[in-house]
């Protein structure tokens, strides 16, 4: 058996997300039509295994799969042959032949997102798949205050949307950051951490504009830590301005080279 490793692209607004279910467009559920295409259907049918789900209308700049095939085709063949199959809305930007210890979600050591949040007076129709909205004034500098209260090891319970399955609610941010695309009239965010949660970035961002707003106060994040009560951060920013920026593996980040434990996975 030969193991691929697939980074790929795609513009989340078709799908119902990235896991395969019944009777719903999905990237896995694509992405496995295609590649068992390619290998004449083979019995069993190859499985692909993801990074991590994104949701429904969720983007990825470079989302990570593997799969196994019982014959070698190489590496460039299985590129170019691939997306020539795929839809208009993916693109497969990297193949690689890899051992078969990898796995694409548990050796997992980081993930890095974005969110683009449009301050345009009016809702943008031409935008409206690809950011969040957000009409009012903010404050740069009291947002950046309350990305550091973010920034490290804390349990994150008051930002995951029920649902969530995970075992604990601990997670690590590495890196909290938001920028101003003056080209773009928008608030660029962008998250590095161990892990994220279901639809932890999302609500992190409405905790965040709303500070810049100041219908919060700057450090609220730190209350929120300590009530874990997700209703008490109420707004969850749009799926459409999320986007899967970079996927890490062990060892390429000597700074944070440590997979996530099996308890927060």
């Amino acid at each position: 058996m030969q193991r691929y490793k697939v980074t790929l692209m795609y513009d989340g607004t078709a799908f119902a997300g990235f896991q395969r279910q019944p009777n719903k467009r999905t990237v896995e559920g694509v992405l496995t039509q295609i590649v068992n295409k390619m290998a004449k259907h083979p019995d069993p049918a190859i499985v692909v295994y993801g990074s991590g789900r994104t949701d429904a209308g969720v983007h990825a700049l470079a989302q990570v799969v593997h799969f196994d095939l019982p014959f070698v085709i190489p590496a460039a063949n299985m590129h170019k042959g691939l997306n020539s199959m795929l839809p208009l809305d993916m693109e497969i930007t990297k193949v690689e032949l890899v051992p078969e210890t990898f796995h694409a979600r548990y050796d997992v050591s980081g993930k890095r997102y974005l969110y683009r949040m449009d301050l345009g007076e009016f809702r943008n129709p031409f935008k409206r798949n690809y950011t969040g909205h957000w009409k009012f004034p903010v404050d740069l500098a009291k947002i950046r205050l309350a990305l550091a209260d973010l920034v490290g090891e804390h349990d994150y319970t008051s930002f995951v949307a029920s649902g969530a399955q995970t075992r604990t609610f601990v997670r690590t941010i590495y890196e909290a950051t938001c920028r101003v695309d003056q080209a773009n009239n928008e608030l660029v965010f962008e998250f590095y951490g161990n892990g994220f949660m279901y639809n932890q970035i999302r609500i992190m961002v409405g905790v965040l504009v709303e500070i810049g707003s100041g219908t919060r106060p700057v450090h609220d994040v730190l209350r929120l830590y300590q009530v874990k009560d997700r209703r008490q951060a109420r707004r969850t920013a749009p799926a459409a301005g999320l986007y899967l920026k970079h996927v890490y593996y062990q060892g390429e980040d000597p700074q944070h080279p440590t997979k996530l434990p099996p308890h927060q996975r």
